[in-house]
């Protein structure tokens, strides 16, 4: 069977959505078509939460009765193969499926190390699938000895909410001599893996995991201090790879890096397929360096780009780079980091000066619920535009993290941020006096 349409979306995460919803916004006259191979999607950030914090994990559903109700149709098949030449996909039901305007949006795949018995039972990497997630949940609910192989953002949310459920021993082991390190200085790490181990998780930083021991299923895994730690199951946080093989295949370019290669618009080598979300290149914000950076916030942000200017350039809304700006939340501390942390900018051979300040989030302190918030701001030396930041504290460091990634992206210089004007109440911010991002800026100040 043939299908034709004027816009085709390839993919069912958050990038292909709202890829769809935008393009229907702009281009409200056009068919619009997304193929999608998983029946039933999740909310990518909220898959952690699934185990635990939700009541049922059908709460993290990601449906697509919104685009149908806007018209968009939705086909659930998996596309295998795309001819550019005759502008048609081919799906594994053997449809095809003609087009315009292509849009490739199909995420990426975890990452399998080459780990001796990694394909034993019990060894799980993370899909976005419900359907595959519901048979983990159920399985790890029934078991008391868990291990999390990676200790980024994936691997501390499931060990932070595994180690919520009653009755199980969970432990976390990251290559690295600190978890989060791609993306926070030490200070920060420290403060993650401190509420981490009050949670009760085993901390094996600076640990490889060298083999997954037992028969058809696994029963334990051999570390390279020669211990063999006992597991009922393990979870895979290690990360993920782009999707590119269809796109490849094809003839689409991949640049330097990993993903396909884009410009700030999102088009791809052909003029007629754009690529976003973690499938597509990306570019650091500062170096243009490639960066491997897969985030939904990012993703979104991609598609909004391709969406508006998939006929036409109608806005200037180019992709100027991707920032890398994460929060997380840990047993009650929020992480918020955003651009290069100090470690990265001297990497690459900044000149900088670091601005630091700590405060309650709420003033007066005494007030009920009242945190204490930490922000370590990073500015260039000679310039003074702020080239990044951390933050930890309270819920409101969740937003205080998107101010400073604001600023970033408009590389506002540090007499804007001591001069920031803000609103503030006693219960919602700190003081105005005290405001923790004018601190900070006012510290670097006097270091410069």
């Amino acid at each position: 069977m043939d299908s034709d349409t004027e816009i085709l979306i390839l993919g069912a995460g958050p990038a292909a959505i709202v890829s769809a919803f935008t393009a229907h916004t702009y281009y409200p006259d056009k068919k619009i078509t997304l193929i999608k191979d998983i029946p039933k999607g999740v909310i990518p950030c909220g898959i952690p939460y699934m185990f635990s914090s939700l009541a049922d994990p059908e709460d993290n559903k990601m449906g697509t009765q919104p685009l149908e109700a806007k018209g968009i149709e939705v086909i659930i098949d998996k596309a295998i193969k795309i001819d550019r030449q005759n502008k048609t996909v081919q799906g594994s039901s053997n449809n095809v499926y003609s087009y315009e305007k292509l849009i490739i949006a199909v995420g990426s795949n975890p990452i399998i190390p080459p780990i001796p018995g990694i394909d034993k039972q019990g060894v799980y990497p993370i899909y976005k699938d419900m359907t595959y997630l519901r048979k983990v949940i159920d399985k790890i609910k029934s078991q008391k000895n868990i291990l999390i192989v990676g200790g980024g953002f994936i691997g501390v949310e499931f060990a932070d909410e595994i180690s919520k459920m009653e009755g199980v021993n969970v432990s976390l082991a990251e290559i690295q001599p600190q978890i989060l390190s791609n993306s926070f200085d030490a200070e920060f790490c420290l403060l993650a893996q401190k509420k981490l181990e009050e949670s009760g998780v085993r901390m094996l930083t600076g640990t490889k995991v060298m083999e997954f021991l037992g028969n058809e299923t696994v029963q334990a895994v051999r570390l390279d201090n020669g211990e063999e730690l006992k597991v009922d199951s393990v979870i895979l946080g290690i990360g993920a790879i782009p999707n590119t093989k269809m796109a490849f295949d094809a003839g689409l370019d991949s640049g330097r890096g990993q993903g396909i290669w884009v410009d700030e618009y999102m088009r791809t080598s052909d003029p007629d397929i754009l690529a976003v979300g973690d499938c597509a290149g990306k570019k650091d914000f500062y170096t243009r360096r490639n960066a491997a950076v897969m985030l939904a916030s990012t993703a979104t942000a991609e598609a909004r780009i391709a969406g508006a200017n998939i006929y036409q350039l109608k806005v200037v809304r180019e992709n100027k780079g991707t920032i890398a700006i994460y929060a997380t939340y840990i047993n009650g501390l929020v992480l918020g980091s955003a651009g290069l942390t100090e470690i990265s900018a001297k990497k690459e051979g900044f000149e900088i000066v670091v601005g630091q300040t700590e405060g309650s989030d709420k003033h007066p302190g005494s007030l009920p619920g009242s945190q204490n918030v930490k922000i370590k701001l990073i500015f260039s030396r000679q310039s003074g535009i702020i080239m990044g930041g951390q933050v930890c504290g309270g819920i409101s460091a969740g937003e205080i993290i998107n101010i400073i990634g604001m600023a970033i992206q408009q590389r506002v210089a540090i007499s804007e941020l001591e001069t920031l004007q803000m609103a503030t109440h006693p219960y919602l911010t700190a003081a105005p006096t005290k405001y923790p991002v004018v601190l900070a800026a006012q510290d670097a100040l006097t270091k410069m």
